[in-house]
């Protein structure tokens, strides 16, 4: 446990003493965002986030891999490559964003991009090669595990993308979820991937210092699209290979949140004929927003129903069997549902608060 507590608190100290320097850079660079309609800040803010992330992450990584031995904890070469893959993905997807953030990019571009950089850390071995299911145990994929890797990549970078339109709500989602992970990676001795969460949740704490309401810095195109494609590049190095039978549905839970807002808006999207990377107000953060809830209230009222998921995610992790699987399937669909609906049901809540803003 020492290399994971010493990779954290790099990435945790690293993001803290960066994130004013990326601040900085972004008015020189012109990389701002504006209030306009479609946002909710009434002031220029910063996007810059990815950059302080990216450095953050990197450089705990890269001491995690050259002192492993110094640890004790053991990675096979294969392993090691796998990491690597990550790393050289993670860059590509870091600059992407980084662009965005500068200049902008059409949703295509943009999820080529994606998709090339899934490639990547796919070529360097990170793929799903088999899953566990209930009724077969384990499912061998085949010539099936390279699309479903970049598909389950891309989906997952694009998840915590578009759940990006509060201070600090993907950020705190990404702490949620990557500690949820890391417990589960080491009980399963995925060392490769915990090293991957520890990384992560130590610059996802970092930044939420600055991006917590009300932010000074905002996550960006970049730091959205680096945090989600990490999460989903943990989750194949560790869990989405381990033979548990519960094993498939962890990583969905653990993101059920973002998974289902997506899904919702790309369906939402679709039968109204408009393009699905259109931006638009309808997400589930806009829907508590309108029904009179404020920014922090919002985001708390998420990170609870994410806490949730993650302990129904621990707890069938733990036991690994068919009545914890029903009964965490039914918790997911009322947990969502229930953040959907609240709009109608706790309006009064609000008038009662008197907090409207």
């Amino acid at each position: 446990m020492r290399l994971f507590a010493a990779v954290f608190f790099i990435s945790l100290v690293l993001t803290l003493i960066l994130t004013p320097l990326g601040r900085a850079l972004a008015f020189k660079l012109g990389a701002v965002d504006k209030p306009s309609k479609r946002k909710i800040h009434k002031d220029i803010i910063p996007r810059f986030g990815g950059f302080a992330i990216f450095i953050s992450f990197f450089i705990a990584v890269v001491f995690a891999l050259i002192s492993i031995r110094t640890f004790g904890v053991k990675l096979s070469d294969k392993e090691i490559l796998g990491l690597v893959g990550v790393l050289y993905g993670g860059a590509l997807i870091t600059l992407i964003g980084l662009i965005d953030d500068l200049n902008g990019i059409s949703a295509l571009w943009k999820l080529a991009g994606q998709a090339i950089a899934s490639s990547i850390a796919v070529y360097f071995g990170a793929q799903i090669l088999f899953v566990s299911t209930p009724f077969t145990k384990v499912l061998m994929l085949g010539a099936w595990a390279v699309p479903v890797t970049i598909i389950w990549m891309v989906a997952m970078t694009n998840a915590i993308n578009l759940i990006d339109g509060l201070d600090g709500l993907a950020s705190g989602i990404t702490l949620i979820a990557g500690a949820t992970l890391f417990v589960v990676a080491i009980k399963m001795q995925q060392y490769d991937s915990a090293i991957l969460l520890a990384a992560l949740i130590g610059t996802a704490a970092g930044f939420l210092r600055y991006n917590f309401f009300p932010a000074s810095i905002f996550l960006g195109d970049s730091g959205s699209l680096f945090f989600g494609f990490m999460l989903a590049c943990a989750s194949i190095v560790g869990v989405l290979k381990s033979t548990l039978v519960i094993a498939l549905i962890i990583p969905i839970v653990v993101l059920g949140i973002p998974i289902y807002d997506t899904a919702n808006a790309i369906f939402r999207r679709a039968i109204s004929g408009r393009p699905i990377f259109e931006a638009d107000k309808k997400h589930i953060h806009h829907k508590l927003l309108k029904a009179g809830f404020n920014q922090r209230q919002v985001v708390v009222m998420i990170y609870i129903a994410c806490l949730i998921l993650s302990v129904a995610a621990l707890s069938a992790a733990v036991f690994d069997n068919y009545p914890t699987l029903v009964f965490l399937s039914i918790f997911v669909v009322m947990g969502v549902l229930a953040l959907d609906f609240a709009k109608d049901k706790l309006r009064k809540i609000a008038f009662l608060n008197g907090d409207r803003k």
